[in-house]
This record gives C-alpha cells, sequence and structure tokens, in this order.
C-alpha cells in the first residue's frame, strides 16, 4: 500500500499531532493526570448541555446518558491514577552481574514508551463511554500518545461539543497543541489511520468495518498495532435447578439485559441455553409486560435490525416468546419493543446460518437444551469469539459440591477458552469501570485477543518497551533510575541470583 497525500486540512491535523508527540511524551505523569482530571470536571460541569445533544442525536434517554457522562469522567480519573502510580511502565532493571551464570551481564533496564499519535474511531452505541473522550480516548491520552478521533456520523454535533470542552480542558491544563483532535468522514478517518506518521488505531463497531480498518493497518508498508471491539452475542447458560430455585429473579434480569438501551449493547446476551421444558419461557412473558417502545440510534441500524429480526422469525422451528416489533416513523426512525424467541437445540443447528449471528438490537434467542447434553462442547460447535459468557447457578451448584459439578466447571474452562469475562448469576450489560476489568475477547469479539478496553490495563496498547544497556543514570528515563523520582514500581533483577534460579526445584 502506497501512502497518498492527505488533503490540506487533515495535513495539518496529522502534522499538530506529530509535532506534539515528542512534547506530550515527555510531559510529567502527575501533569498528565491532573489534565485528565480537568477533562472529567469539565465534562460534568458541561452535563446538561451534552445530554441534552445527545437524546435528541441518538434517541437514548436523559438517565442513560447521565449515567454515562460519570462514566466518562470516572475513566478519566482511573487512568490519572493509574499515571501517578506508575505501575503500567511495568519497570524492569537487571543490575551488571559479572558472576551471572551465562558469562558477565551487562546492566539493563526496561520501561514502556508511548507509541505516538493515535487515531480513535468512535462508536455509535456510546455517545460518551466509547465515543469522543471515552475509554479509549482516555487510555490513549494517558499514555502519553496525541489522540486524533474520528467522529461518529450518527452524533456529530455531540461530538463537536464533546470535543471542544475537551481541547479547552486540555489547553487550560497546559498540555500542547495538537494533543487532542476531533475529524469527521469515514475517508478522513482511512485516510489518516493509512498515513506513517500514525502509530496504532483504536475502534469500537461492527465486524464488517472493523476488519475493513484493521486490514487497513495491518497492510501498510509499516504495520500497525490496531485495537477493534467488534461483535459479540454474549451466550448465557442457565441450569434447570437455577430456574426451579428463582426463575421470576432470572426472567426479569434476562429482560432488562435484553431490553435496555434498545439492545444496543455490545454485551447484551443474545442467546440463553436453558434445559427443555424449563417455566423461564412463561417467567419471561410475565416479567416483560408492557415494555415502552425504545428508539433505535438511527435509521440504518434500525431498518438493519429489522431485517435480521425478520430473518430470525422466519427460522425453522423458531416461536415468539415476546413477539416485539419495530415501528418506523416520518422521519425513519425505528421504535423497537423487545423480541425473545425459542427453539429446540436441534433446531438451533439446523438453523445456525440463520440465527447465529448478532442481532444488533433488542432481540434474544432461548435454546432449549434436552438433558444430558454436553454444555462445554457447544461453545466451539457455535461460537468463536466474545465478550463475555455467563453462568446462571443454584445455591447448591455455586458450592462446587453438588454432582454436576464436573460438568460446571468443564463449561466454565470452555467459556474461559472463547470469551473475555466469565459471569456468575449476573448479566453482562454494565461493564463495571474498574482496574481489573477485561472488555475484550478473541475474534470477532476483538482485533486483539490479549488486550482490553475498559480497565487499567488498557493503557499498555498504546505502549511499547525499550531496554537501556548499560546507560549513564543521566541518560535513563526516569522511572529506571536508581532514585526513582517518580516513586513507580521497579522490577529488580539484583547481582548474584542467577546461580540459584530453578534450584528449589531440584532434587
Amino acid at each position: 500500500m502506497t501512502h497518498e497525500a492527505l488533503s490540506p486540512e487533515l495535513e495539518a491535523v496529522v502534522a499538530r499531532a506529530a509535532a506534539a508527540a515528542p512534547v506530550f511524551a515527555a510531559t510529567g505523569p502527575a501533569d498528565r493526570a491532573r489534565a485528565l482530571v480537568a477533562v472529567a470536571d469539565a465534562l460534568e460541569e458541561a452535563k446538561e448541555h451534552l445530554v441534552g445533544i445527545g437524546t435528541r442525536e441518538t434517541g437514548l434517554t436523559e438517565a442513560r446518558l447521565n449515567g454515562e457522562v460519570v462514566r466518562t469522567a470516572v475513566q478519566l480519573r482511573l487512568f490519572a491514577d493509574t499515571l501517578v502510580d506508575g505501575g503500567y511502565l511495568d519497570a524492569r532493571i537487571d543490575y551488571a552481574d559479572d558472576d551471572f551464570a551465562l558469562g558477565a551481564r551487562p546492566d539493563i533496564r526496561r520501561v514502556h514508551i508511548p507509541l505516538g499519535p493515535v487515531i480513535n474511531f468512535s462508536a455509535s452505541n456510546f455517545p460518551f463511554a466509547f465515543s469522543v473522550m471515552g475509554g479509549d480516548s482516555a487510555s490513549i491520552l494517558a499514555a502519553g500518545c496525541p489522540l486524533i478521533v474520528k467522529a461518529h456520523s450518527g452524533h456529530p454535533e455531540l461530538s463537536d461539543a464533546t470535543a471542544e470542552v475537551a481541547a479547552a480542558a486540555l489547553t487550560a491544563a497546559g498540555m500542547p497543541e495538537g494533543v487532542f483532535q476531533l475529524i469527521h468522514g469515514r475517508q478522513a478517518g482511512v485516510d489518516v489511520l493509512k498515513d506513517p506518521r500514525i502509530k496504532a488505531g483504536a475502534f469500537t463497531g461492527s465486524i464488517g468495518v472493523g476488519r475493513l480498518l484493521a486490514d487497513i493497518a495491518a497492510s501498510r508498508p509499516a504495520p500497525i498495532p490496531f485495537y477493534g471491539e467488534l461483535g459479540s452475542v454474549n451466550p448465557v447458560f442457565i441450569t434447570a435447578d437455577a430456574i426451579a430455585e428463582r426463575a421470576d429473579e432470572i426472567a426479569s434480569g434476562f429482560v432488562t439485559s435484553v431490553a435496555g438501551s434498545a439492545g444496543q449493547l455490545c454485551t447484551k446476551p443474545g442467546f440463553a441455553f436453558v434445559a427443555e421444558g424449563s417455566v423461564l419461557p412463561e417467567a419471561i412473558r410475565a416479567a416483560a409486560g408492557e415494555l415502552a417502545e425504545h428508539r433505535l440510534l438511527d435509521p440504518r441500524i434500525a431498518k438493519s435490525f429489522d431485517e435480521r429480526r425478520r430473518a430470525i422469525l422466519a427460522a425453522p422451528g423458531v416461536r415468539p416468546v415476546i413477539e416485539g416489533g419495530v415501528r418506523f416513523d416520518e422521519e425513519g426512525h425505528g421504535w423497537a419493543t423487545p423480541t425473545i424467541i425459542a427453539v429446540s437445540l436441534d433446531d438451533f443447528r439446523r438453523g445456525k446460518e440463520a440465527l447465529v449471528e448478532e442481532a444488533f438490537g433488542p432481540l434474544s434467542i432461548l435454546v432449549e437444551v434436552p438433558e444430558g447434553t454436553d454444555l462445554a462442547a457447544l461453545m466451539p460447535e457455535f461460537y468463536e469469539g466474545n465478550l463475555t459468557g455467563t453462568l446462571h447457578l443454584s445455591a447448591a451448584e455455586a458450592t462446587g459440591g453438588t454432582e454436576n459439578a464436573a460438568e460446571l466447571r468443564a463449561l466454565v474452562e470452555a467459556l474461559s477458552q472463547q470469551v473475555g469475562r466469565v459471569l456468575f448469576n449476573g448479566w453482562p450489560t454494565g461493564v463495571a469501570v474498574t482496574p481489573a476489568q477485561q472488555h475484550g475477547g478473541p475474534w470477532p469479539a476483538t482485533t486483539n485477543d490479549s488486550s482490553t478496553s475498559v480497565g487499567t490495563s488498557a493503557i499498555k496498547r498504546f505502549l511499547r518497551p525499550v531496554a537501556y544497556q548499560n546507560a549513564p543514570a543521566a541518560f535513563l528515563p526516569e522511572a529506571l533510575r536508581d532514585n526513582n523520582p517518580l516513586g513507580v514500581p521497579q522490577a529488580i533483577a539484583p547481582a548474584g541470583e542467577s546461580k540459584s534460579w530453578g534450584r528449589a526445584f531440584q532434587n
């Protein structure tokens, strides 16, 4: 792939980011932390104005968007503390050792440094938390990388308004010019991704677009890492004993999780495997009651969901538990009520091609499984990678002492091989913003199954390791100096230990 010249407008954007990269990388962790907190404060101060735009552009509720602004601010503050802690730098120091087991060892010190300018393609379904200043943007800036955000076409006015708030806060905090910029247009995003000055990409969206962008990043003359969060159907397994113990509670939680935000969440439970003859369908009908319709994000998404829903309902053996539907208004917007269907495992297998793909909207499928089915074998049979997998167990099963304990352990192991987060007795919607969170999974959930877009490990995507050998102290990064002026964790290998490696395991 040859690099084509950018338009004058995009050239100015990328040039500013490239010029800002060394200056921004050199800023102290405390300074970057203060800047992130300043952005968080500014977003919360502007919340009423921003949420007003967001409800109009996306159809999401005011309550949902208010919560999303708070979540976005929390993410920024979490990364501020992560910066000051410094553990993400993974600073390692191996002191020189003349008596090393393999001959004299030089002084070697390793730390992570920022990649450089990064482009982030924002999401439609989280207009704050995964958009202009969402989790990807927060981790990119925390890493010390200049950020170019490609705004989502579903909420352009909100993107501009959010960018204005963030840019003003970063400037007031003393961050260099070019550290944060916003662009519009799919082709503009592609052109910037191809530019050799861009060192990584991030994306949240569909499998098709994510794969296209990932391929572009990989086929550049100098390939770059691309971190995409794509599609996920998030299977749920509900045991017969769990249903017998609390069918109404499970049904209520399931309906809420499927219907929330019109099912336009990457963690929506798309499939639930339940025992054949279960009372759960009846409990779901009772829990659903009179569900209000909810506007889908935009006409394109509404049309796609309507087509997908019709194809699923037309598959052999499918029967509605909750019929649901989609109503289109005069502007082309779709207003949906949840659809939940049931199908036998045999019919699910026969109709796999029509049923197994994600339905982006308020729809989920109950798969009725005969007694004695090997549940662990169902995951590789139907799915590749997913963000989440969930188990609902009875109180006795949760102790690990029931007759089916071995089967359940095998299912947990199967899930852990194919998802990024395994949940018990809960629902995957609602991703906690916390240091240990894992929001990723094997393809096609993400383009890189060792990464996460939520949690403090997200910062590592935009760093790379560098080792310094026999470097004079004056030329070492502060995190690697013996006096440790930043106070970061340092993993130190002193001289003289190498000849004792493995001795504890010798006969």
